[in-house]
């Protein structure tokens, strides 16, 4: 039985208690006798207690505590700080406006109370960034400092990222500052993921909760698990667009469909793929680099190799050196959404066509 339950129960017997009391203490109506009146008005309060109470009591609460598991710990403690503000300057206000005359003297203090109160409270949450950089404070840890004032902010983390796992080897390196917050709902689709029938999608999700144990011992990411949700949203990818706008945070993730629609929202996007694609190396038409041809390439006798940091290089005629170093001339450098791919003619003849030359 649900607490909505007990609740119409509750109010069913107090208001029905309430008008039989009612019905006992007002003078006979007409034409209804006296008797007949207490029964009837307790039978009254009765079905619209049954009616009434969830509606005034038990969903405003659910409402409430939705909205209020929808905002982080930050927002919370920024919204109760403007709280305490806005009461203690009310309270220092009710003294001189007690001294007016009537009715303003029992008016005015409710009323400055409230709209302090809601100012407070509306006002700290709009410039809670600013507030706790103010004073060097960083919510959720037990000591001060500029480097806290920095690492502030929180960044909502996809499960993509989690199973990607680069996120580890790019958080030991310290770019990343803020506290890594990962929804209980991404958890979940993670857990779904290592449980599914599937081997591939079996293995992917364990190499997820591998990396996420990972991430949380590493005490230079901290790395934080919330029951923070979205009522009214499926999807996961929706409940973090949502989170993000709520939150002023940003999300980290490798998806490009969440990129194109998180950003079509205005919500900051750290994608992993363009970090990867930034920091690769640079190279000048004419450089010389050498790389292994490890396949064919679509275009006829176009070879295809990789270098290090998993920059793709075709070889014009590259075919004739299949399995082998060769070292090459950059011709053309082409930008595309999957990375960096170059392009490059060998500087070097191949192999077979020397032997040729040597047996003649």
């Amino acid at each position: 039985m649900s607490i909505e339950f007990f609740a119409r129960l509750a109010g069913m017997v107090a208001l029905g208690v309430g008008g039989w009391y009612l019905g006992g203490r007002l003078p006979p109506l007409q034409g209804v006798d006296p008797p007949n009146l207490p029964p009837a008005l307790a039978s009254l309060g009765a079905l619209a207690g049954l009616v009434l109470t969830p509606l005034l009591t038990v969903r405003p609460l659910r409402a409430v505590r939705a909205f209020l598991s929808q905002l982080s710990s930050r927002s919370l403690l920024a919204g109760l700080l403007g709280l305490m503000l806005a009461l203690v300057i009310s309270g220092l206000l009710a003294l001189p406006l007690s001294l007016l005359p009537q009715p303003f003297s029992q008016i005015l203090p409710i009323a400055v109370a409230v709209i302090f109160s809601y100012l407070g409270v509306v006002i700290f949450m709009a410039r809670q960034n600013e507030i706790f950089s103010l004073f060097n404070i960083r919510p959720g840890s037990g000591h001060k400092g500029p480097k806290d004032a920095l690492n502030g902010r929180s960044i909502l983390i996809d499960t993509s990222v989690i199973i990607d796992g680069r996120i580890v080897d790019i958080a030991k390196t310290g770019f990343l500052s803020g506290t890594l917050l990962i929804p209980r709902f991404v958890l979940n689709e993670l857990q779904h993921i290592a449980d599914s029938a599937d081997k591939m999608r079996r293995q992917r999700g364990r190499r997820g909760l591998e990396v996420l144990a990972a991430l949380q011992k590493d005490p230079r990411m901290p790395t934080q698990i919330s029951d923070i949700d979205v009522e009214g949203a499926r999807e996961v990818d929706d409940k973090l667009v949502i989170l993000a706008r709520q939150m002023h945070t940003p999300i980290l993730t490798n998806d490009f469909n969440l990129n194109r629609v998180a950003d079509l929202q205005g919500v900051v996007i750290l994608n992993i793929n363009d970090l990867a694609n930034a920091v690769k190396s640079l190279f000048l038409p004419g450089e010389e680099l050498t790389v292994r041809v490890i396949q064919e390439g679509r275009e006829a006798r176009q070879g295809v190799g990789y270098l290090e940091d998993g920059t793709m290089v075709v070889v014009q005629d590259g075919v004739d050196f299949m399995g082998s170093e060769v070292r090459t001339s950059v011709t053309k450098i082409l930008q595309t959404a999957a990375g960096r791919m170059v392009f490059a003619r060998p500087e070097e003849p191949p192999k077979k066509k020397q032997a040729r030359k040597r047996g003649s």
